[in-house]
């Protein structure tokens, strides 16, 4: 049924008269642009009533605390002015918030106008199942032309750009990776825990993997799990996970199964699925036999445990340095949703809360967030005084923001998420022993085509 429902999201289109309450790419209904860009002039037929779909508060948090005017009623409702802002959040767990999403969308264009979704949240792995549909408006269709995001990071706007290249949703964050490792450990497996120095023994992949020989015999495992740099391989492909309609397996990702078998077999990480008890046992002081997670700027302040008493974080005891392999992970955009009868504010609101450079400046120093502009960053990562407690006082943006330019969405599809948790899933079986690589790899094609039974492998 949740295949059944996606598969018609994706290819049905928009009635006439939906695109027309949003302008159908005008601006007789939106307004015209102002001159600086900056977005429409109000009408008098702007809605009262402002629905927000997400799939947690973050967004949430953030407009409230940064946005002009806006009044926090509860946790669920807001003011901004005289329209009241509804959040509609459901989690993603096991595909709730896109089921949810997805039901809502199609019932769009029969919505009444205080019902009608005006802007909705969506992540990498499944961004362009929406972008790539009439289900939201291009940008600069709301007066927000491309020079209004100039300063952006290029794989931000290409994960919302649309086949025919225009540009549907912003997001104030941008999330490239590094590697996140234990200062304790680094200082008695290699002799220092100064980023520049653990470096060099993590610059790619071969030394690496010597490293993480060398962390075994110390009694230590180089991560937590094979998981943990799946992403960076993921991130670094040169092809699709689908290919002419046919199943794809990427030299790249062949890579990450043969490393992680080494691995596993050699005793240097486990299998874990991420998120759970075992994988996060790391985090903790009196249990931290781990070196190093792979993630970004929100992964460090948000699931590391970092603010609780005994985490290896709450001491100061994480660093940041490169890793292999740039990356990126995570990020939420937000989308203007077609038939919202409130555009000017929907795109008054894209504009403030993903460009505006205060907004964006309040945003680092209130949420430690990576956000989504080019100078701003370099201005925070020259800035040694902006430290993180939890990586005992070392400033991580530069070194996050070294690795985000070679960040590349080129290869990204609508089947990736489906294809990477499938993967993960069925890869488990032969690390742990219980299937050979074939038997594994049957178990991906058929998970995939259970979920995706247009495609052949």
């Amino acid at each position: 049924m949740k295949r059944k429902m996606l598969s018609a999201l994706l290819c049905a289109s928009m009635a006439a008269t939906m695109l027309a309450a949003c302008g159908g790419g005008s601006t007789s209904d939106t307004g015209s642009a102002n001159s600086n860009g900056s977005g429409s002039t109000a009408t008098e037929e702007e809605g009262k009533v402002l629905n927000i779909y997400s799939f947690n508060t973050e967004f949430a948090t953030r407009v409230e605390k940064c946005y002009p005017d806006y009044e926090k009623v509860d946790d669920t409702t807001g003011k901004i002015g005289d329209v009241t802002v509804k959040w509609v959040i459901t989690a993603n767990k096991d595909n709730a918030y896109q089921n949810y999403l997805d039901e809502q969308l199609l019932a769009q264009n029969d919505a009444a106008a205080d019902d009608k979704i005006d802007m909705f949240l969506v992540e990498a792995d499944y961004a362009l199942k929406y972008v790539d549909t009439d289900y939201c408006i291009p940008l600069a269709d709301l007066g927000l032309d491309d020079s209004v995001f100039a300063d952006q990071y290029q794989y931000t706007k290409d994960a919302v750009t649309d086949s025919n290249g225009k540009l549907k949703g912003s997001s104030w964050q941008g999330c490239p990776g590094a590697l996140i490792y234990n200062r304790e450990i680094a200082k008695k497996v290699l002799g220092s825990d100064d980023p520049a120095e653990v470096q060099k023994a993590v610059s790619d992949w071969d030394t690496y993997l010597a490293t993480a020989e060398k962390m075994k015999e110390a009694g230590y495992y180089m991560t937590s799990s094979v998981n943990d740099p799946y992403r960076v391989f993921t991130n670094n492909v040169s092809s699709k996970w689908v290919v002419d309609g046919k199943i794809n397996i990427d030299d790249n990702i062949k890579a990450w199964v043969d490393m992680s078998k080494k691995m596993v077999d050699a005793g240097e990480t486990n299998s874990y699925e991420l998120w759970g008890d075992d994988w996060s046992k790391g985090f903790w002081q009196d249990s931290a036999n781990v070196f190093a997670y792979f993630g970004p700027a929100w992964f460090i302040d948000f699931s590391m445990s970092c603010t609780e008493e005994g985490s290896v974080g709450a001491n100061g005891g994480w660093a940041v340095t490169e890793g292999p392999q740039g990356f990126f992970w995570g990020g939420s955009w937000v989308l203007a949703a077609t038939g919202t009868d409130n555009p000017t504010l929907v795109a008054d609101i894209i504009k403030t809360m993903t460009t505006d450079d205060e907004v964006l400046k309040s945003i680092v120093k209130n949420y430690s967030d990576f956000v989504n502009d080019t100078a701003i960053m370099e201005e925070f990562a020259g800035d040694e005084s902006f430290g993180n407690p939890y990586l005992g006082g070392q400033n991580p943006y530069g070194v996050f923001a070294s690795g985000v330019s070679s960040v590349s969405l080129e290869n990204t599809s609508t089947y990736d998420q489906g294809c990477n948790e499938s993967f993960q899933e069925a890869m488990k079986n032969y690390f742990d022993g219980n299937a050979t690589y074939e038997e594994a790899l049957d178990l991906f094609y058929k998970a995939v085509v259970e979920k995706y039974p247009e495609l052949s492998y």
